[in-house]
């Protein structure tokens, strides 16, 4: 697959990922290697040069209904309407028809927010948390998130883990797009990671009795690996 935002400069070119369903995957690389990109390439907004990105089978460019109602992405720069949660929740509902009320109340909770807030006055870290919980509400198969704990304070940082892990589910498969390895790395499963056009590492993470794996040392270690 490959894609450039202009036709002299290719950001993803002949790349080539795998991501098999279920698990919360970390996608890390520098900046400027694409993961943001490939996020808005799996969710449909943006559209190949030449090649494909498939969700289960189907061409994401395509925005398929039946494809989108199984994926979600938050943003790292995004906007919410000056409207109550309440309002905003029932517009998104027809699109997402295994939206849980009961998960978003709980995430809500989790992170010590009501559910009867105009979004309009909150600051931008409230919104990040209240996004994020529509987002795992929505119950969808495919959850993407950049930066997402980009302006959240320490414990809410703490707290995004737990709201994570309470809407994990068996079929469900997280994406995070991160430079903050230590926000995420105990959510994580698998990592990928990205560099010029090229998968550096696609690595399932196994549990052992050890110290858990220093995610940022992986990192650096297989970018300086791959480059000399």
């Amino acid at each position: 697959m490959t894609f450039g935002y202009t036709p002299y400069k290719k950001v993803l070119s002949d790349f080539s990922l795998d991501i098999p369903e279920g698990g919360v995957y970390g996608l890390l690389g520098k900046n400027g290697t694409g993961k943001s990109t490939l996020l808005y390439l799996i969710m449909g907004l943006l559209r190949p040069q030449a090649g494909s990105v498939e969700v289960d089978g189907v061409e994401s460019y395509r925005r398929e209904a039946n494809v989108l109602a199984d994926l979600f992405i938050v943003p790292e720069e995004y906007d919410l309407p000056a409207i109550p949660l309440r309002d905003y929740v029932r517009a998104l509902k027809p699109f997402y028809p295994r939206f849980s009320e009961e998960l978003l109340e709980k995430c809500l909770t989790e992170f010590e927010m009501p559910l009867d807030v105009n979004l309009g006055n909150l600051s931008m870290g409230q919104k990040k948390k209240v996004y994020i919980c529509v987002a795992l509400a929505a119950n969808t198969r495919y959850l993407l998130l950049d930066e997402p704990t980009n302006g959240l304070d320490i414990l809410s940082k703490s707290l995004f883990r737990k709201v994570v892990i309470a809407g994990m589910s068996e079929d469900k498969t997280i994406i995070v797009s991160t430079h903050q390895v230590h926000d995420v790395e105990r959510l994580l499963d698998h990592v990928v990671i990205i560099d010029r056009n090229r998968v550096l590492l696609n690595q399932k993470l196994e549990e052992t009795d050890e110290a858990p794996i220093d995610i940022e040392k992986l990192f650096i270690e297989t970018l300086t690996n791959k480059q000399n």
